[in-house]
C-alpha cells in the first residue's frame, strides 16, 4: 500500500464490533489475493461481503485504491441504497453498487460476492456455449446461471434481472462481461472463483484443437462429489493457508 493510500485511512478496529473487524481483514485479504492472481481491472471490478446483522449493511472497495492498497480499514461500510453508514474518505464504484445491492438484498445465504473482469472468464462468457464440460474444473462447478448484457451496470432496476439469472445458484457468467460467484462464507466464493476462473482458462487453451467430451453423467457426478470445496466445509484448511501465504508475502492488508 502506498504511503499516501495509507495516511488516509485510520484504522477503525476500535470502531467496529469483533465479527466485522475479522470479516473486514478476511475481505481484504481477498482483494489480495485477486490482485495477487492478476485477476483485477485497474479500479473496476469489485468483491463484498455483507455484515452480520439485520441492517443489511456490507463492505465494498473504496473507488480510488488498487486491490493490492485494500486495507481492513479502508473497505467502505454501506447500506442496501448505496449510502455510507461510517465515515470513509473514498466512495464506492456505482456499478459495483447495483450488482453487489441486488445479491445481498435477495439471498440470505450469501455472505460474500465476488464480480471479476479476467479475460479468460470473459472470453467464456463470450461464447454461445458459454462453459462447457471439457475439464474437473469445469464440472466440479455444477450449473452456471447467465445474465445478459444491458451495459454498464449503472441501471438499478437491472437488479431484479440480476437476482431472477443468479436464482439459488453460486456460479454466474455475465454475458460479454465477465464472471460473478456467491459463497456463504469469504473462502467460500474464493474457492468458486478460483474454480470457474480456471474452467475457463483451460476451456480457452482446449478450443484450439478437437476436444473430448466426457461421458455422459460425469459432469452431474463431478459436481456432486465436490460440493464440500464451495459451501464452506474446506474453509477450515483452506483460508488459514491462503492467509499465511499473504502475510508472508505483505501483511498491510490486516491495518
Amino acid at each position: 500500500m502506498t504511503a499516501q493510500a495509507r495516511s488516509e485511512v485510520a484504522s477503525v478496529r476500535d470502531q467496529v464490533s469483533e465479527a466485522e473487524w475479522q470479516l473486514r481483514v478476511d475481505l481484504a485479504a481477498l482483494y489480495r489475493l485477486v490482485a495477487m492472481h492478476g485477476w483485477d481491472d485497474f479500479l473496476f471490478t469489485h468483491l463484498s461481503a455483507r455484515i452480520p446483522g439485520p441492517e443489511h449493511h456490507f463492505l465494498l472497495n473504496p473507488l480510488g485504491l488498487m486491490f493490492e492498497e485494500v486495507t481492513a480499514s479502508s473497505l467502505v461500510k454501506v447500506d442496501l441504497d448505496g449510502k455510507k453508514v461510517m465515515p470513509s474518505p473514498y466512495e464506492i464504484n456505482a456499478a459495483g453498487f447495483t450488482i453487489h445491492s441486488a445479491v445481498h438484498a435477495a439471498r440470505e445465504d450469501v455472505c460474500c460476492v465476488m464480480h471479476l473482469h479476467p479475460d479468460d472468464g470473459v472470453a467464456v462468457s463470450a461464447q454461445e456455449a458459454g462453459l462447457m464440460p471439457l475439464s474437473q474444473h469445469a464440472m466440479q462447478c455444477g450449473e452456471i446461471a447467465y445474465h445478459d448484457y444491458e451495459g454498464v451496470a449503472l441501471d438499478l432496476d437491472e437488479r431484479e434481472r440480476i437476482v431472477r439469472d443468479l436464482g439459488d445458484r453460486q456460479f454466474m457468467l455475465l454475458r460479454n462481461h465477465g464472471t460473478l460467484t456467491v459463497g456463504p462464507s469469504i473462502c467460500s466464493a474464493w474457492m468458486a472463483m478460483f474454480y470457474l476462473e480456471r474452467a475457463c482458462t483451460m476451456q480457452v487453451r482446449a478450443l484450439g484443437t478437437a476436444v473430448n467430451m466426457p461421458p455422459q453423467g460425469s459432469a452431474e457426478k463431478a459436481a456432486m462429489q465436490s460440493q464440500a470445496l464451495f459451501n464452506g466445509t474446506i474453509d477450515a484448511l483452506a483460508w488459514p493457508a491462503l492467509l499465511r501465504k499473504l502475510d508472508r508475502i505483505d501483511p498491510s492488508y490486516r491495518d
